[in-house]
């Protein structure tokens, strides 16, 4: 029986088990550190896959005789722990530190998309406060402040107008709001559109592509509030044999990792292509070398693939053996989050209905979730209950496929009325056209 162990505390990670766990190779599956939902489907390891916890996991993996490791999040990617793993003879899936500066310095990416004519904003790159400020009494508005670094998704600031931008460069710059994130930043043009997400698995040669997601990124209904890590998304949201995903597939992907291999980059994991489908065609947003979140909750319930063998043929070289099967059913996925996310946010509050039945087309994801210590007993709880409780802004993922779009959408929010927390927010209007 293979061992799998899976990088990551969050939704992505538990879709990743979850898709993992249907493999026919039956595989036994980890989670590091995982959340409380994951642990009903893999075995948890207390390790956090911090700087300081990498190297622990090396071990682990070692001396568990782990046969493949993927890497969900972006943070232990920047801190290169493919590079540990490869070091010691270990499978991994994900892209190594070289490459993973796609995500991790927002600044490399500009300068990469720009000397291979990649489609995206005109940009400038700043490290000090005054040159920036004053470069803002030339360019247009809206503009987009963003800071170099990760940033938790919440390091690019659209300002409307010269004030807001002047506060967002004074911020991260001045104040070092994102911390060592925002030594430097880059303020771009804001591109007008419609966003989409393309998801490709590359081996260092070749590629194939993911089904495709609408993500939604403001906290509101309507697109409106803060931005967040994501409150749902829908799959699919073009057809990969449609002309625009081909016009991207040639003028984007293609010439992406043409331009890895030319600067001497090998590029074998995830990486996912943040687009905006402007009135010039589409423009690259940014890059991310990981699955989305919350897309993986919405593209991997339909793949029929063999996940597992999916990975290993990745690690090989040998993505172009077999073509990805996809079901032909629509998914949508809605975000259940903590009140006041994303900014502050109470742990700890009690969630229910977890337990109630849900549909066979449905799959709760854990997000942000925890187990309530001593919580089994209250009013007059068998001891051996689980009991959950959230532990994070993006507490849940609620997942429904049908034959539709519309139905699925229908579905997921069924499926949601039957769970709820004190303060729990999501959109009303995940899979609506937006």
């Amino acid at each position: 029986m293979k061992k799998i162990l899976v990088v990551g505390p969050g939704g992505r990670e538990h879709a990743l088990v979850a898709t993992l766990k249907r493999s026919p190779q039956n595989p036994e599956v980890y989670a590091a550190p995982g959340n409380a939902g994951i642990g009903t489907e893999a075995k948890l390891v207390p390790i956090v896959p911090d700087e300081a916890g990498i190297g622990r996991l090396v071990t682990f993996a070692e001396e568990t005789g782990i046969d493949l490791t993927i890497v969900g999040p972006e943070a232990p990617l920047v801190l290169g722990i493919v590079d540990a793993f490869e070091a010691r003879g270990l499978r991994v899936f994900g892209p190594n530190l070289e490459a993973a500066q796609l995500e991790g310095s927002k600044c490399f990416t500009k300068e990469f998309l720009a000397r291979h004519e990649i489609p995206t904003a005109a940009f400038r790159i700043f490290d000090d406060a005054a040159p920036a400020l004053a470069y803002l009494e030339e360019v247009s508005f809206p503009i987009v402040v963003k800071a170099d670094g990760l940033a938790a998704g919440k390091g690019v600031i659209v300002a409307p107008d010269r004030d807001a931008a002047a506060r967002a460069v004074e911020s991260i710059l001045v104040e070092r709001q994102f911390g060592d994130a925002g030594a430097r930043i880059v303020i771009e043009d804001c591109l007008i559109g419609s966003e989409i997400s393309i998801h490709l698995l590359a081996d260092g040669n070749n590629y194939q592509l993911l089904e495709t997601a609408q993500d939604y990124k403001p906290a509101l209904d309507g697109d409106k509030g803060p931005n967040t890590g994501g409150m749902g998304c829908y799959s699919p949201y073009y057809d990969l044999d449609d002309p625009l995903i081909d016009q991207i597939r040639r003028t984007i992907v293609e010439t992406t990792l043409d331009g890895l291999r030319a600067d001497g980059i090998r590029f074998r994991g995830v990486l996912y292509v943040g687009l905006m489908l402007t009135a010039d065609g589409p423009k690259v947003l940014e890059f991310n070398c990981r699955f989305g979140d919350p897309e993986t909750q919405a593209i991997l319930p339909r793949l029929e693939s063999d996940l597992v063998e999916v990975f290993e043929r990745a690690i090989d070289g040998r993505l172009d053996e077999t073509p990805l099967r996809w079901s032909p059913q629509h998914s949508v996925c809605v975000v259940a989050a903590s009140g006041g996310y994303p900014g502050p946010y109470p742990s700890g509050v009690r969630i229910h209905g977890l337990d109630a039945p849900q549909a066979p087309n449905v799959k709760v994801f854990h997000a942000g979730t925890t187990l309530l210590e001593g919580a089994a007993a209250e009013n007059g709880n068998k001891p051996a209950e689980r009991l959950y409780g959230t532990a994070g802004g993006r507490v849940l993922g609620v997942t429904a496929l049908a034959a539709s779009r519309d139905e699925a959408r229908r579905q997921a929010y069924a499926a949601l009325e039957k769970i709820h927390f004190d303060g729990l927010q999501c959109r009303t209007d995940i899979g609506l056209e937006h």
